[in-house]
């Protein structure tokens, strides 16, 4: 069983930055590929970004490469979201999640734990 539990959204202005914790129970973190996901309003849960267990390798979906960095303390069992050059199209709940699986990281049905959420508003 893993716990997950998700901080660090807010309101910010476009072009603004935060930063994203997702805080994990365990120990056994760090055999877990983790992800973050977001959900817009009437809109699927996407995936953001995703890192391997050891840190070591990164995905990241189209719309966030290049903004978003995704990375992990395995020490702390914390995973990290830094989010720059927001805008609006960004405004969703965000969601940490872990998977013990090591393929098709990119889809949502590969996660086995998922925290409740943050919610992230960017205004414009």
């Amino acid at each position: 069983q893993v716990l997950l539990v998700e901080s660090g959204g807010g309101l910010v202005q476009a072009g603004g930055s935060l930063r994203l914790s997702c805080a994990a129970s365990g120990r056994t973190f760090s055999s877990y590929f983790m992800g973050w996901f977001r959900q817009a309003p009437g809109k699927e849960r996407d995936f953001v970004a995703g890192v391997s267990g050891t840190g070591g390798i990164t995905y990241y979906a189209d719309s966030v490469k290049g903004r978003f960095t995704i990375s992990r303390d395995n020490a702390e069992t914390t995973v990290y979201l830094q989010m720059n050059s927001l805008n609006p199209e960004d405004t969703a709940v965000y969601y940490c999640a872990a998977s013990a699986r090591n393929s098709l990281l990119r889809n949502r049905d590969s996660y086995n734990y998922w925290g409740r959420g943050t919610q992230v508003t960017v205004s414009s």
